[in-house]
């Protein structure tokens, strides 16, 4: 083999070797972010199948939203309001968010157009808020985001080194663009791998960097660096490692955090600012609005569904302070076409329309990405080709799986072995450190591996031959 061959081939094991450490830490991570996402597209389908009990009702007798409230409030006693969803169709319950007393959670009652409870949801137990918390946090809290985050690093590595080994290098369409599943074995297994890594990468790495400005040390240093430039106008869509982001001037928020509102919820009793208790009292004096006014004009704005209203003195969105007006809200995942309307507690009118269109540039540009990523942008087709990258990825984790298996000799971990002459890896590192610069958990990844290395791994002859690292 002559030099310039060995150098390649050095190259492309030691591609090889860090690709297989990679999959070795994300695989696992992958299966539950692309299980877990896949269930949270269908969001808008999981919540009216849990809400199916309570639609289709007869509107005759229909009550006002503040006995509504009244009803729901009486069936949870010691219980306060944080906001009211208009139904989506006549004849379909309302929906009463409350947060409970003792700060024991939230719950969603449902009250039929007649003034009925019809029953109620634990809010932080519905299936997709379920899946929401573990995609995000794995249950873990803000440990949880910093796995997360550094998953999505590493998978982000994955799928570069990954590209490269799948690169044809000469040969036929076989086994580059499409599986040679009759050829059976190995070759069948390591083909679909590839293959399907060559057809998910672009979409899995659409999904890994819009994810990114929820994470909670990428997002919290793009956050850092918008306010510091003056790029935040209005409310921030979305969550930085599953916390509200700290406020800055004229900056709301909307979307929900169920802890944090909860917190805010029982921090304002012990301070004397709870939510209304009376939600059909006027605010601001006599001539305040009603909630039925307030409702009647939600009505008449045709926001996209969930629209919900939040009485003045009740908690924001993520804990946010209370305020003194009226907020009308879309919560629609489709983030270009969410609407907020602030609506003065004294004389009724509408002060302030929050659209899309009125937020800064790069908010709008991470909202359709927030919008893609959850499913959301353009309806069904959105949510098919997630889940079919979804299903692609999970594929990816189980055929990886399966060849290390194959490969792994007992007692050894299966690591490529190490190549015969060193490799010219520059330009590989030049590529790494550009990736670590841009990804903070990665390059804090990076040199943690590398103290484990030299400080741990090396001085330990058996472990380090088990892991294929030169002693």
């Amino acid at each position: 083999m002559t030099a310039p061959a060995q150098q390649r081939a050095a190259l492309y094991r030691t591609i090889w070797r860090w690709h297989f450490y990679a999959g070795l830490f994300v695989i696992p991570l992958i299966v539950v972010l692309a299980c877990t996402g896949a269930v949270y597209l269908f969001k808008p389908q999981i919540d009216a199948w849990e809400e199916r009990a309570f639609t289709g009702m007869p509107d005759r007798g229909s009550v006002s939203p503040e006995t509504q409230i009244d009803a729901a409030l009486s069936a949870f006693r010691g219980s306060t309001v944080h906001y009211y969803r208009l139904p989506a169709r006549e004849g379909d319950a309302a929906l009463v968010h409350l947060a409970l007393p003792h700060n024991i959670g939230m719950r969603d009652v449902f009250v039929s157009p007649q003034g009925l409870v019809m029953g109620s949801l634990g809010s932080e137990t519905r299936i997709a808020q379920i899946a929401h918390d573990v995609h995000g946090q794995l249950l873990l809290g803000r440990r949880g985001s910093w796995l997360v985050e550094l998953a999505a690093s590493w998978a982000i590595v994955l799928i570069v080194s990954g590209l490269y080994l799948w690169w044809p290098r000469g040969r036929g369409l076989a086994g580059v663009v499409w599986p040679r599943l009759s050829a059976g074995g190995r070759t069948a297994l390591r083909d679909l791998h590839a293959v399907t890594g060559f057809w998910v990468s672009g979409l899995a790495l659409v999904l890994l960097l819009t994810g990114l400005p929820w994470a909670d040390v990428w997002g919290s240093a793009f956050r850092a660096v918008r306010v510091e430039m003056g790029w935040v106008k209005g409310q921030q869509a979305w969550t930085v490692g599953g916390k509200a982001p700290p406020p800055v001037a004229g900056d709301d928020h909307a979307g929900h955090d169920h802890a944090a509102m909860l917190a805010a919820a029982n921090a304002g009793a012990s301070a004397g600012s709870m939510a209304m208790p009376m939600p059909h009292a006027h605010h601001g004096g006599p001539q305040g609005p009603t909630l039925s006014e307030v409702v009647a004009e939600a009505k008449a704005q045709h926001l996209p569904f969930p629209v919900v209203v939040v009485p003045p003195g009740a908690p924001q969105a993520f804990g946010a302070p209370p305020r003194e007006d009226w907020t009308v809200r879309s919560d629609t995942q489709d983030r270009p076409r969410a609407v907020t309307l602030r609506i003065d507690a004294r004389t009724g009118k509408v002060t302030a329309r929050e659209a899309f269109a009125d937020k800064h540039p790069i908010d709008r540009a991470v909202g359709y990405g927030v919008a893609w990523h959850e499913g959301a942008l353009f309806g069904l087709a959105n949510q098919l080709i997630g889940l079919a990258t979804a299903m692609m990825l999970v594929t990816l984790a189980v055929s990886g799986f399966v060849m290390w298996r194959k490969r792994r000799n007992d007692g050894e971990l299966g690591a490529p072995p190490l190549p015969t002459v060193p490799a010219r890896i520059g330009g590989v590192v030049a590529i790494l450190a550009a990736l670590a610069l841009l990804l903070p958990m990665l390059a804090i990844s990076l040199v943690a591996m590398a103290i484990v290395e030299r400080l741990v791994l090396r001085r330990i002859p058996p472990l380090a031959r088990w892991l294929g690292i030169r002693a």
